[in-house]
Parts: C-alpha cells; sequence; structure tokens
C-alpha cells in the first residue's frame, strides 16, 4: 500500500517497499531525489527507473528494501536489456545504485544489492546526432525572414548553438545581461551542466545576430528577463517568458522545412554542426572540447564527423 510522508510539503506518494521500510527509510528515498540530484532530466530519469524497479521488487515478494538482493537487481536488468537500449539499460542500473548508495550512507540498508550488478557493455565511437553541412547550416540562417521579432529570435538561437557549442538548455537558460561586452568583444555566458558557468567571445557572425535582436526587440532594458522569449499570439511581440525547449524544437523543424533540408535535425544538432565545421577549418579537438565545455575530448570526439565525408568518397570507389 502506497502512503505519505507526513510533515513534508508536495511529497511524493512512495513505493510500497519504501513505505514499509519506516519513516527513516522514507525521508531518506525523498532526500535522494529532492536534496542529492539537482538536474531536472536526471532526477525525472531515476525517478522512472527506481519505480518502476521497486515495483518489480513488490510483486515478486520483495517487503523491504532491506531485503533486496543482488539477484533482484539482476534479474530486473536482464529484463530490462530485451526491451530497452543499452544506454537506457546502463542508466536505470545506474539510478538503482546511486540509490542505494545513498541508502547505505543513511543507514537505512547495510549493503548496495547492485553494487556487484554489471550492464550491458556499450560501446560509442561516433555520435547519432545528425549534423548539418555548413552549406545546409547557411542556408537555414539565410533562410529566415528577420523582418519580424519571431524572425531575430529564431535566427539568434540557431546561430548561438551554431557558433558557440551550446546545449540548447543552456541557451534557453540565458538571461539578455549574458551577453555583454568585453575587451571590445560580444560575449556570452552559459550555465551549463552541473551549473557550470562557461563564457567565451562570440564569432562575428553571432555577435551581428546577437546584437540585431537584442536591439531590434528592445529587450535590452530587461537584464534580468530571459534572452530567449515565447511570442504573444494576439500582439506578435515577444513576452516575458522564457522559450521552453519543446518549442524551440518545433520552430527548428518549421524552420527547417521552410529552408527545404531533408536531413532531419534536432536541438541538438547545431551543436554537432558547429564542432565538426570549427574542426574541417583547422580547430583542434583540444580547444574544441574547451569551446564545448566537454570534460574529455572523448565526449567531443563523438560529435566530429568528418569522418563520414572519407567514408562517402570510399562508397563512390565502388565503380559499376
Amino acid at each position: 500500500m502506497n502512503q505519505m510522508l507526513p510533515a513534508r510539503a508536495a511529497t511524493p506518494t512512495l513505493p510500497a517497499l519504501v513505505a514499509t521500510s519506516g519513516e527513516a527509510a522514507a525521508r531518506r528515498f525523498i532526500d535522494f531525489f529532492t536534496s542529492n540530484i539537482r538536474n531536472r532530466n536526471t532526477r525525472e530519469a531515476y525517478r522512472r527507473a527506481v519505480s518502476e524497479f521497486l515495483r518489480w521488487c513488490a510483486a515478486h515478494r520483495v517487503h523491504t528494501l532491506a531485503e533486496v538482493q543482488p539477484l533482484h537487481v539482476a534479474t530486473w536488468i536482464e529484463a530490462q536489456a530485451l526491451k530497452a537500449s543499452a544506454p537506457t539499460v546502463k542508466q536505470r542500473l545506474a539510478a538503482i545504485r546511486h540509490l542505494f548508495d545513498w541508502l547505505v550512507v543513511g543507514q537505512i540498508v547495510s549493503v548496495n544489492p547492485a553494487s556487484s550488478v554489471r550492464g550491458p557493455k556499450h560501446i560509442v565511437r561516433k555520435g547519432k546526432t545528425p549534423v548539418l553541412d555548413p552549406i545546409e547550416a547557411r542556408k537555414l540562417l539565410d533562410r529566415i525572414a528577420i523582418t519580424t521579432p519571431v524572425g531575430l529570435r529564431d535566427r539568434a538561437l540557431i546561430a548561438l548553438m551554431v557558433y558557440s557549442f551550446a546545449r540548447v538548455s543552456a541557451a534557453l537558460g540565458m538571461k539578455v545581461e549574458d551577453v555583454y561586452n568585453e575587451r571590445r568583444r560580444l560575449w556570452v555566458r552559459l550555465k551549463e551542466k552541473g551549473g557550470k558557468r562557461h563564457e567565451m567571445p562570440c564569432h562575428h557572425n553571432l555577435e551581428k545576430y546577437l546584437t540585431e535582436y537584442i536591439e531590434g526587440t528592445k529587450i535590452a532594458g530587461d537584464p534580468k528577463g530571459p534572452l530567449f522569449r515565447t511570442i504573444g499570439r494576439k500582439t506578435k511581440q515577444l513576452t516575458r517568458t522564457p522559450l521552453p525547449r519543446v518549442n524551440a524544437y518545433a520552430m527548428i523543424q518549421r524552420r527547417a522545412a521552410e529552408a527545404g533540408l531533408t536531413t532531419k535535425i534536432g536541438n541538438h544538432s547545431f551543436r554537432a554542426t558547429g564542432i565538426t565545421a570549427y574542426l574541417k577549418n583547422g580547430g583542434t579537438l583540444e580547444k574544441a572540447a574547451s569551446m564545448a565545455n566537454h570534460a574529455s575530448t572523448r565526449t567531443t570526439q563523438l560529435y566530429d564527423r568528418r569522418a563520414d565525408e572519407v567514408t562517402l568518397d570510399e562508397v563512390e570507389r565502388v565503380g559499376i
């Protein structure tokens, strides 16, 4: 039976295994999601994985958290591997492992039943994010009409992701004051994963597009307001509501269709497009990693699609 932890505001409904393990376990469980995991997307992914696993345990006659054994974790992970990709299964195992680590430290359970369980092997040498050719990226930017606030906004947002390698979440989280002048150049300030602050100067095209957007929409007087905003349906002017990620994705699909692009792109495509273009023009992997705010060049390599062109050239050697 599910129960609610008393005396806590906005407390979620607890899984049965947690509720039957006592109040201390319930509090520690909730603290795992509210205090220990700061990233919203990670929190939601972990919540889904943990909830599904604990429901599975309850259905298999496991009554408390202390009764969960490595065999339970391993069996559930094997079942997950039959219906989900290796990265997804590894993430779900990480969620369970991190939860029980948290419970061990909080003295709710004595050992972590997931610590000895191995996830599926998964080796990635090339990212799956669709990448635009520089000519396609240029065409996309040039086809955006900038006679309206929405056009100025869309061009500036896409250009920011291309030229600064910014993640869409970091771009949409910017405030107007995060675009600033320093050393006679326009700079951008991004808040990346883990709360990391990342600052870099603007490419001359990006400087032009951001300046025209901010001046054309007159948002410079609202430095604490969001940089990228929704458009009022009636006024066709910028509101003070931050542009949601799903809206940015819909905008990109619309702009790509208008430009006649056949490559199916998404929010992350511009990061990979910018990194690949930079490396093709003589940039170094180390500098690209720094610009993209990657902790390791191995991550940056996943965005490098220069090898795709070599592959295409070799395919054309089949002279039939």
